[in-house]
């Protein structure tokens, strides 16, 4: 086991050294299975209770949304495994990047659904590739300085058009996300196993799935993305992390997808008090999405740790304190104990301290009881 990191500095230094500072692994072309993928167990952390079957469930071809829910098209074009924009390809890796050098947002969506498809019914290897600097990305919309962004009032869309095309912005770079991580570190599959990267592929079809509903309800509204300008602040969150898988985890899974969590409710009600059920509808079932991806984050960030013999609460800590990552509230506390997220981790609030130490007592006074009914025992006379 790892000695115990205690420093910002030597955890840096540690995750360099497991990750980065020693050549990349000798690549052998092994073909990948779902069935044959093994996640090892963590210790002493809650997990989202339904990670298992979110990993094995059948592909999501619902990419329509229908009268009453997320349906199957019949008129949807969608790329085949075939599609010749894979041609070149013989692994997930390789087809993420083509994903990730595509520009118009709906191919990047119709092709990231295809790559993750060929990947699970062909069993392609994860292989190794080049992640580009930046994603492609179309003409419009403009990308401004967060403090550009026009409001509501003046941005020319109805307020249910303003906040899908928020929500769809940040689906799009979802998308770029956790394609960028699963070809960014692909050369270290040896010492992040294949499940890292299943889980992030299959993160990547989701948040696809999420655009191109957006997308489509937002052309039902009579609008596009791209018809108000966007912020590029969700990618310069993922640059920042380009170099370290551990950090790439903290600030974006549970930072900014975690964000989601907090924001979901609320947009679903401004959405239905602006009389919008559709759209409200729509939002709902993305927010209940993303929790699988904040959970995903959380188990692979406390693996890490693990693998450290390090605190994953601390780490976490260290490394927000370090990239200069900000988390603000109000939090959705349910929805994040669900994902998994413990409150100490992102809350300083008396509340949660108060928790913390709560927890800790209990702690105790359970390893006294359990002690003292051992030493009652051992005490009885035997029959």
């Amino acid at each position: 086991m790892l000695l115990p990191v205690k420093s910002t500095a030597m955890l840096s230094a540690a995750i360099h050294t497991l990750i980065f500072r020693r050549k990349p692994p000798r690549y052998h072309q092994c073909f990948c299975s779902l069935a044959t993928i093994d996640y090892p167990p963590l210790h002493h952390q809650p997990q989202w209770s339904g990670l298992h079957n979110w990993r094995r469930s059948p592909l999501n071809r619902d990419r329509h949304w229908g009268p009453n829910g997320p349906i199957l098209h019949n008129n949807e074009i969608e790329h085949a495994s075939s599609s010749p924009d894979f041609t070149s390809c013989s692994s997930l890796a390789e087809m993420a990047a083509v994903v990730l050098s595509t520009p118009d947002p709906l191919a990047k969506a119709k092709l990231s659904h295809a790559a993750y498809s060929k990947w699970r019914r062909e069993g392609f290897p994860i292989g190794v590739s080049d992640a580009p600097s930046k994603p492609a990305r179309p003409a419009k919309p403009q990308l401004v300085s967060p403090k550009d962004i026009p409001s509501p009032k003046s941005s020319g869309l109805p307020l249910n058009a303003y906040m899908l095309h928020n929500l769809a912005h940040v689906e799009l770079n979802a998308i770029d996300l956790a394609w960028d991580t699963v070809v960014r570190f692909s050369p270290y599959i040896e010492l992040l196993g294949e499940g890292f990267f299943a889980d992030f592929a299959h993160v990547a079809d989701d948040e696809s799935r999420h655009f191109t509903w957006c997308s489509q309800r937002l052309a039902e509204l009579g609008f596009s993305y791209g018809d108000m300008p966007a912020h590029g602040v969700l990618w310069a969150e993922c640059e920042k992390s380009s170099d370290n898988v551990a950090a790439r985890l903290a600030c974006i899974p549970l930072v900014q997808e975690a964000r989601g969590l907090d924001a979901g409710p609320r947009l679903v009600n401004k959405l239905t008090g602006f009389g919008d059920q559709r759209t409200s509808s729509i939002v709902a079932r993305i927010a209940d999405e993303e929790v699988a991806h904040v959970a995903v984050g959380v188990y692979w960030f406390v693996s890490i740790c693990q693998k450290l013999g390090r605190s994953p609460g601390s780490a976490f800590a260290d490394i927000l304190k370090e990239y200069n990552v900000e988390i603000r509230g109000p939090f959705n506390h349910s929805a994040r104990e669900v994902a998994g997220i413990p409150r100490e981790w992102y809350d300083p609030s008396p509340a949660a301290n108060n928790e913390n130490k709560l927890s800790e007592v209990y702690e105790r006074l359970a390893c006294i009881i359990s002690m003292e009914q051992e030493n009652s025992s051992l005490g009885k006379p035997t029959k």
